[in-house]
């Protein structure tokens, strides 16, 4: 009885494989046209209209990999394009496989019949032989695949074949066999089985390789991008704050907010400036400090006087400090000194940008207007003042002398002090030589 049932299942089994090998075969003649027109174009792209890729001659063979309305896909030699479907001839090959595959399905019934005949135990072994074949053949496709695109599975490997499911991309599947460049897959999760293009999938080896590639490329891309904004970005101007202490505020106005109190020599990164304000950052806080209180370089610690008792004490100069007490000058005759007493009268107006008198000035309209006052003309402008009269060394400045600094300008009034128009909250105020523009001295220069 055991003999029977492995004799039945032996047969059984070759049987399937024959009608698998038949099948496949199928597969294999029905992805192959031939062109039934004398000449036909291999196109671009599915259109009467793209460019013709080749020329192909009646006869000869295509290999048809999709459909596309009217047009079908195919692969001519080294070149893929698409053809109008009605020039061609779908190879008709298959009757004569069936047949050849029918007769040796016969003759290997015949064969298993006689071996069983002959031999129980050699009937066992080829059954068990058998059904270690399907085993070996799983092992070989254990990797996993991904889908790379959605795409609808087909119920045979035929590219007119009826479409049994869609999957979307990144689906993971198993792959049993591929076959004239069909995969058959199965979702395993869903039960889900079919066929698609082989290169529809991938495996997750090769997905893998793709993926650490596709980042190292944008890594490397990244960093390039940021080693050329590094190289192209603008350097950073620093600077020194000049007086004893000065306000780090919100916004670009004396009224705004302070959010920080910087003492002398506190190094700042300059990111924006104009002649009033400078945009900083230090410590981490960005906000804004008045030009005039900065400088390229550290200065010296603060000045000494004597006092009475023989003994010194500190003077402090803040943002917000200003010197309406006027130091007695040097000893001074002539119209210098009557340029500096002049200039003296008008501390305490008004400062505004552009100004020229007699109410309200900017730096360069006071010191024009006080030097018209006594009959020399100068222009408008601090840096064209630079050039004005002759050169004076600072040490030797003496009253009614220009001192010139960056983007500002003054008048000498003796006692090392200065009269110029500072700010819109100073206004015309009197100011040390040093304390007019810390850090921006730039010349002296005598006009009369």
């Amino acid at each position: 009885m055991k003999s029977k049932m492995n004799i039945k299942s032996i047969i059984t089994m070759a049987a399937v494989s024959v009608m698998s090998f038949v099948f496949l075969n199928m597969s294999c003649a029905a992805n192959t046209a031939k062109i039934s027109v004398d000449r036909a174009n291999l196109r671009e792209s599915a259109s009467s209209d793209s460019s013709i890729v080749d020329k192909m001659n009646k006869d000869e063979e295509v290999e048809v990999l999709e459909n596309v309305g009217e047009w079908s896909k195919v692969r001519y030699k080294e070149d893929t394009g698409y053809v109008k479907t009605e020039l061609l001839n779908i190879s008709t090959t298959e009757e004569n496989t069936q047949e050849q595959n029918t007769q040796e399905n016969t003759n290997n019934e015949e064969n298993v019949q006689n071996a069983n005949e002959n031999n129980s135990e050699e009937q066992q072994q080829n059954t068990e032989n058998l059904a270690e074949k399907p085993a070996e053949e799983t092992q070989n496709v254990e990797e996993k695949f991904f889908v790379v695109e959605d795409i609808n599975i087909k119920l045979v490997p035929l590219i007119n074949a009826t479409n049994m499911n869609s999957i979307q991309k990144d689906q993971e599947v198993s792959v049993e066999k591929t076959i004239n460049g069909w995969s058959l897959i199965e979702i395993q999760s869903s039960n889900i089985r079919g066929w698609v293009r082989e290169e529809k999938i991938i495996s997750e080896s090769k997905k893998k390789e793709a993926e650490e590639l596709a980042k190292a490329e944008q890594e490397a891309a990244e960093k390039a991008a940021k080693e050329e904004a590094e190289k192209n970005a603008p350097a950073i101007k620093k600077s020194f704050v000049q007086i004893e202490k000065v306000n780090l505020r919100k916004e670009n106005n004396t009224n705004a907010e302070i959010i920080g109190k910087l003492p002398k020599n506190t190094e700042v990164e300059v990111l924006e400036e104009n002649a009033e304000w400078s945009k900083c950052r230090v410590n981490g806080l960005i906000g804004y400090i008045s030009t005039q209180y900065l400088g390229s370089e550290k200065v010296e610690d603060v000045q000494e006087e004597v006092t009475s008792r023989g003994s010194t004490k500190a003077r402090e100069v803040t943002a917000d400090t200003q010197l309406h007490d006027i130091a007695a000058t040097t000893s001074a005759s002539g119209k210098g000194a009557e340029i500096a007493a002049f200039a003296k009268t008008l501390v305490g107006k008004s400062y505004a940008y552009g100004a020229t008198g007699p109410n309200s000035f900017d730096c360069s309209g006071l010191t024009s207007y006080v030097f018209a006052h006594f009959g020399v003309g100068l222009p408008h402008s601090s840096e064209s003042q630079r050039n004005c009269g002759t050169a004076v060394d600072r040490s030797a400045l003496a009253p009614g002398d220009l001192v010139c600094y960056r983007g500002h300008v003054a008048i000498y009034i003796g006692g090392g002090q200065v009269v110029h128009a500072s700010t819109p909250k100073s206004g015309v105020c009197v100011s040390t030589v040093n304390g007019a523009k810390p850090g921006a001295y730039i010349t002296s220069r005598r006009l009369v």
